[in-house]
């Protein structure tokens, strides 16, 4: 990493840092995944924790990953989101979601993993390389939460901000809910492509719906490089406390 993008990103995500703050946010990131796996198991209104983030299945650690939490004026945890690099050289992330199927499926969605399978759309043909599973993604709702207030896509940007400059991936991927894709979740989030798929169970039924969403490290630059809308008057929450500052970062 360059100084001067080194500078960049940090004035950047700082801006980002103080915008989320006004509206009563703090952020904390860190690379420590017992911890990251504490905090969802301490989500009883959350499904488990999804295998490739977590350590008890896989080798995820400050090397390959880092996740952001976001917590309100009273210490409570109201935004999780994680990202991990694969270096996948010539493997398509097709073959790669065959093989490591297990930690990509909903947990419980299927009557057997080992038979389940991901539609085979034209990007996972074309997706290899330097690759980042960006995953995790929630930020509660409610009268009290932070949805429908602009904050989705200040939020992707930090991790978009911080993967893009210390491993400068070829492609970034996700897998979204097809009912979430369909409110326009990948736009906020700042995919520019998105692709319906399925997962298959072992008599070719749907357990579940999910969208790939992905970007090329060209679309990720341009998607950084345009100025984020900042939180209107009219979209911004009351006040929650003096949250502003700089970001935590976990060790």
């Amino acid at each position: 990493m360059s100084a001067r993008n080194l500078y960049s990103m940090i004035v950047n995500v700082a801006n980002i840092t103080n915008e989320l703050g006004e509206v009563g946010m703090r952020l904390e990131i860190g690379d420590d995944f017992s911890v990251f796996r504490d905090l969802r198991n301490g989500q009883a209104d959350r499904s488990g924790i999804y295998p490739m983030f977590d350590v008890a299945c896989s080798y995820v650690d400050k090397s390959n990953a880092f996740w952001v939490c976001g917590y309100d004026a009273k210490g409570e945890l109201v935004h999780t989101q994680a990202i991990r690099r694969l270096d996948l050289g010539t493997e398509t992330l097709g073959e790669h979601l065959f093989v490591h199927r297990h930690k990509y499926i909903t947990p419980n969605s299927t009557p057997d993993m080992n038979k389940t399978r991901y539609s085979a759309l034209p990007a996972l043909d074309r997706i290899h390389g330097q690759v980042c599973y960006h995953g995790e993604f929630w930020l509660k709702g409610g009268k009290d939460g932070y949805r429908s207030q602009g904050m989705t896509a200040l939020l992707s940007r930090v991790v978009f901000e911080i993967a893009l400059n210390i491993w400068s991936p070829d492609f970034v991927f996700g897998l979204v809910e097809t009912v979430l894709a369909e409110k326009g979740a990948p736009v906020r989030y700042g995919y520019t492509h998105c692709e319906p798929g399925v997962w298959r169970g072992p008599n070719d039924e749907v357990t579940a719906e999910e969208v790939l969403v992905w970007m090329s490290r060209e679309d990720m630059v341009q998607f950084l490089a345009t100025p984020p809308k900042a939180l209107s008057c009219e979209r911004r929450l009351p006040m929650r406390g003096e949250l502003g500052g700089p970001v935590a970062v976990v060790a």
